[in-house]
């Protein structure tokens, strides 16, 4: 269970890493009532003002998309970051294996970056992450949501994204 959670994490933060971050998956719902990511992907901002958000997505792909337990994931991420993101920027991280709460943390945002080979500070301009991660068979089969919420050390927006992800078949439960 560590490593899949470490596997949901790395996705989030990598796309976080390149602005907003949600998911819904084919009939799945997103959380929020929030606008969808632009490309193949099952991302949502998070219900919320977006105007001042420091990280502007042009697109996130995701291949295959769904992601499938057993195939290797290729994120690719396109954004622009209006300014900087510096050292102490932060990223509100909760995962839930179906009711179950399994990740409710703060962490260091620039130390979670380092999985997508960036380091703070993260100058302004357009930037690009490319990422593929083997995911794992044995990821327990259901449904993940996942909620992650940056911000920088000064509590100004970086990106709001939300997701629901299904490993192992459908599932009824809608979150």
């Amino acid at each position: 269970m560590k490593f899949s959670l470490s596997l949901i994490t790395l996705l989030l933060t990598s796309l976080v890493a390149s602005e907003g971050l949600s998911f819904s998956f084919g009939g799945q719902k997103p959380l929020g009532d929030g606008d969808s990511v632009p490309g193949d992907n099952p991302l949502s901002y998070c219900k919320a003002e977006h105007g001042d958000d420091i990280l502007v997505l042009d697109h996130v792909n995701l291949t295959p998309n769904p992601p499938q337990a057993g195939k290797t994931l290729t994120i690719e991420a396109v954004g622009t970051l209006l300014e900087d993101i510096e050292k102490e920027a932060k990223v509100i991280l909760q995962v839930k294996y179906g009711l179950i709460r399994l990740v409710n943390t703060e962490a260091d945002l620039c130390q979670q970056v380092s999985n997508v080979d960036l380091e703070c500070p993260i100058k302004k301009g357009k930037i690009t992450i490319t990422k593929d991660v083997e995911l794992p068979k044995e990821i327990p089969p259901g449904t993940y949501t996942v909620f992650a919420d940056a911000y920088t050390k000064d509590k100004r927006k970086i990106v709001c994204l939300e997701a629901t992800v299904t490993f192992g078949g459908s599932s009824k439960l809608d979150l």
